[in-house]
Order: C-alpha cells, then sequence, then structure tokens
C-alpha cells in the first residue's frame, strides 16, 4: 500500500476536515438526500490517460458564465472533481469538504472545478444549502454528460464516475482518480499529488 507523506499542519487540517464533513451533512442536508444504495463501484472505461492533453471543454457554470478549461493554461493548475449527482449524501459531504481546505489549493497555485450531470437549477438549490463554494460549479447536463464521455467517466446510468483529474498549467493530465462512487477519495492523496506539480 502506498504510503502519502504531508506536512503536519496538512494532517491536522484533514483530521479537522473529517469532523467538519461529518456536521456539515447532519446539518445542512438532514432528511433532504436520496441514498441510491450501494453501487457498483466503477461502471466505466477512461478515455485519457496521465500524460496526456486534457480533452477541453466549456460549461456553464452556477455564476450564469461559460466556463473553458482552456481558460486556465498557463495561469492555474486545475483538478476536476466529477461527482455523480447531487442530493446524494457522499456527494453532499465531498465538495464542502474542499471549501474547508482552500488555503491548500491556493498553495499549489490550483483552481478547483466541480462537475456534475446535473442541470443548473439543481446545482443552485443543492449548493445552496452548502453555503458558498469558492469554486466554480459546472453542469454537463446538455449534450448530457458530454464531458464526462469525452473522459470515459460517464456510467451506463447517465451519471458520472467520481473522478479527479489534475491537470498541471500546460494543460497535461497529471493524475487521475476514478474512486469507488460509494467513497469519497482522499484528500491526502490529492494534496500529495498537487505536491508533485512541477513548479
Amino acid at each position: 500500500m502506498t504510503k502519502y507523506i504531508v506536512p503536519a499542519m496538512t494532517c491536522v487540517m484533514l483530521f479537522s476536515l473529517s469532523s467538519a464533513l461529518a456536521q456539515t451533512h447532519s446539518i445542512a442536508y438532514k432528511n433532504n438526500t436520496f441514498d441510491p444504495g450501494i453501487l457498483k463501484p466503477i461502471d466505466s472505461k477512461l478515455k485519457v490517460k496521465v500524460g496526456e492533453k486534457a480533452p477541453d471543454f466549456t460549461l456553464p457554470s452556477l455564476a450564469g458564465k461559460k466556463v473553458s478549461l482552456h481558460q486556465f493554461l498557463g495561469k492555474k493548475n486545475v483538478v476536476l472533481s466529477f461527482v455523480p449527482a447531487a442530493w446524494t449524501p457522499i456527494c453532499s459531504d465531498q465538495w464542502p469538504g474542499y471549501n474547508i481546505v482552500k488555503d491548500l489549493f491556493d498553495q499549489y497555485d490550483a483552481i478547483l472545478l466541480g462537475i456534475t450531470v446535473d442541470n443548473i437549477p439543481t446545482l443552485f438549490a443543492w449548493t445552496n444549502q452548502m453555503g458558498q463554494l469558492w469554486f466554480p460549479v459546472l453542469s454537463d447536463f446538455w449534450p448530457h454528460g458530454k464531458v464526462a464521455g469525452e473522459y470515459g467517466i460517464l456510467r451506463s446510468d447517465g451519471i458520472s464516475e467520481r473522478a479527479l483529474f489534475l491537470i498541471d498549467k500546460k494543460g497535461i493530465i497529471r493524475y487521475i482518480q476514478v474512486n469507488d462512487i460509494n467513497k469519497r477519495p482522499s484528500l491526502e492523496v490529492l494534496v500529495h499529488e498537487l505536491q508533485q506539480l512541477p513548479k
């Protein structure tokens, strides 16, 4: 099993994150999330690889503007966080967790883009329950799941995998994690991969 070394302060932040997530879910989403039960862990086949140029895309955001991957070229490292569906328990915990550790993304000059196949009104209502998120939330609703499909993470039931893609400032994919859809991805692993990016 691979061990990841992260600074002591980061470990404290990660521990605090776990506690905060439990509280966030219980307060903001009590009786409001749909539990789909245990799903097939992974139900797609990747179409991209580490070392390749990330497929470009343009998607509508909750802010009312379109956001394109290419707009960050030469400016920011990008973390794409695909989550399967709004108003489900694990997804409702994952993004608020990133809110808590914004400083880590800043430290590695990275922007997070949250993406789901839900439409804008659904995403508005869902994220409104989370409080203000620091990162753009994008809708891959129409054409349905087009971006998820291009990356090879659109499942047979029309939702995306729970996946992370780390893309450097040159637009090259540096890390891919297609997680068991039933589990939240490890923040510790993502931090480790951010540390490996070229300075």
